[in-house]
């Protein structure tokens, strides 16, 4: 797509101007003392889900790439950048080799960032090509499996074995059970949307669910804090059900020898191709 092939920037109008321009200039001071270069830096939270409060962290996470003369040592350097949260800016990234052997596992965190609506900077080729990897060798079980200990995981901490819950993490237990949904319903394709709306709309939901949630996200988006109240039977139902349908719908199967080969052979040859291209771009 030729709005691939360039520089990206896609942030919503509404984004506080102070807090992109902090961004824009946190960004900016990693690549310059870091000595790294930055080819996707996206927006992750809640705001890229599409279910914000007005006082949301802005969660930028983005891939970074050493030079080349980082790579010939022994003691190579940390995968990951970390900032401390400041302003509610939250700003972090990961190495992309580190990001290409999470894929390779199932994380669907790297897929998350790279189909996130929300993007601060970014090189057109480079997500997507990182995209269309990702999309050849993505395990949908592994993916599965995931979004699975993820919203178990959530839902024990938040919404299990209480009267009443906090509302606002209500979101937290739902998306990864519209993940698994969606997975199921498109069973040809291991990269679910990120949007919390798209997600929403392609799984089909039950239309009882859509209200609800309809409501709560109109709700968050303007106030601070949803407050606690008994989780909607509906939400409930949905949750269990897709919950416990994840493990028969994702068998976990033995990785396939040749398979994993030539993923790995394909992701050695991404992140080469991606450090020479752009060293040779300064």
């Amino acid at each position: 797509m030729a709005a691939e092939e360039g520089q990206l920037r896609t942030v919503p109008a509404d984004f506080d101007a102070a807090a992109l321009a902090e961004i824009d200039h946190r960004l900016a001071a990693i690549r310059a003392e870091q000595g790294v270069h930055i080819p996707l830096a996206i927006e992750s939270g809640s705001r890229a889900w599409g279910f914000p409060s007005p006082d949301s962290d802005y969660d930028c996470r983005f891939f970074f790439v050493r030079r080349v003369e980082t790579h010939l040592t022994p003691w190579p350097p940390r995968d990951v950048i970390e900032t401390p949260l400041i302003d509610l800016i939250d700003l972090n990234g990961w190495d992309l080799a580190k990001a290409l052997a999470l894929l390779l596992k199932g994380n669907a965190v790297v897929i998350e960032w790279l189909t996130s609506p929300i993007c601060y900077s970014g090189e057109g080729w480079f997500r997507g090509a990182f995209l269309a990897f990702a999309e050849r060798h993505a395990r949908r079980d592994l993916v599965a499996h995931h979004y699975l200990h993820l919203g178990l995981r959530q839902n024990q901490r938040y919404l299990d074995g209480s009267a009443d819950v906090p509302l606002k993490r209500l979101f937290y237990g739902v998306r990864p059970a519209a993940a698994l949904r969606w997975l199921r319903l498109h069973p040809d394709k291991s990269v679910a949307p990120m949007n919390f709306r798209t997600l929403m709309t392609e799984s089909d939901l039950p239309p009882a669910v859509t209200a609800i949630l309809d409501d709560l996200i109109a709700a968050k988006s303007l106030t601070r804090e949803l407050g606690e109240a008994p989780l909607p039977d509906e939400i409930a139902r949905f949750i269990r059900a897709e919950f416990a349908t994840a493990p028969g719908a994702f068998p976990a199967r033995p990785p396939d020898p040749d398979r994993v080969r030539e993923a790995r052979l394909e992701a050695a040859a991404l992140y080469r191709s991606t450090v020479l291209r752009l060293d040779s771009s300064e």
